[in-house]
């Protein structure tokens, strides 16, 4: 693709790096952007620069939060005693869309893929243990997509939490193997963390 203008060809390049946008789109975005007053693309630019820089992890879950901690868990009619352990923040996002869930989350940034050379050590579980260790928790509910990953993660962290002899449960298989939580529509979701089940009944089928 040629370009009449460097500054062009930077501004598309750079878009195209975005998940899913090609150079064709990015362009297409870019065009949009120039037509606009200055203001309107003045305004797009902040607030990226703004959510690289001023956006912060919540301490206690590791949620995207403008505090240090999140909304959620400083919301007092949320259940601190029941964590709902989640890969990213698109799942928390996906499940308090249902309207069905009323504990917190924990965030693993991630899911145990030996192929990826993703090990535990490199995923938000360390916190989680402590947690359950200090007896603050009553209830964990995995709720990783149904895929190879996630079953090794859910199980990873069962291992190190059994003794503790706390609640363990797991979504309902509404959501079908292979699945990515955040594209279960809300309905299904809702209908699978209300009716989750033990964990030990999960290893055995």
């Amino acid at each position: 693709m040629e370009f009449s203008s460097k500054l062009l060809q930077n501004a598309v390049d750079e878009v195209s790096f975005l998940p899913g946008i090609g150079k064709r789109t990015a362009l297409r975005l870019v065009l949009h952007l120039l037509n606009q007053d200055q203001e309107v693309t003045t305004d797009l630019a902040k607030a990226l620069i703004d959510v690289k820089t001023k956006i912060k992890r919540c301490k206690n879950c590791s949620n995207i939060s403008d505090q240090d901690i999140c909304e959620i868990c400083s919301n007092p009619k949320r259940d601190q005693s029941i964590i709902c352990v989640v890969e990213d923040i698109r799942d928390v996002m996906a499940i308090e869309n249902t309207e069905q869930y009323r504990g917190v989350y924990h965030i693993l940034n991630g899911k145990i893929n030996p192929i990826e050379g993703i090990g535990p050590n490199d995923l938000n579980i360390s916190p989680l243990v402590e947690k359950v260790q200090q007896g603050k928790v009553n209830e964990l509910i995995f709720a990783l997509s149904s895929t190879m990953e996630g079953d090794t993660t859910n199980f990873y962290i069962y291992k190190q939490i059994e003794e503790n002899k706390i609640k363990t449960s797991t979504i309902a298989r509404g959501i079908s193997v292979g699945d990515e939580l955040e594209f279960a529509d809300e309905v299904t979701l809702g209908r699978s963390i209300t009716n989750r089940i033990p964990f030990e009944n999960s290893l055995k089928n």
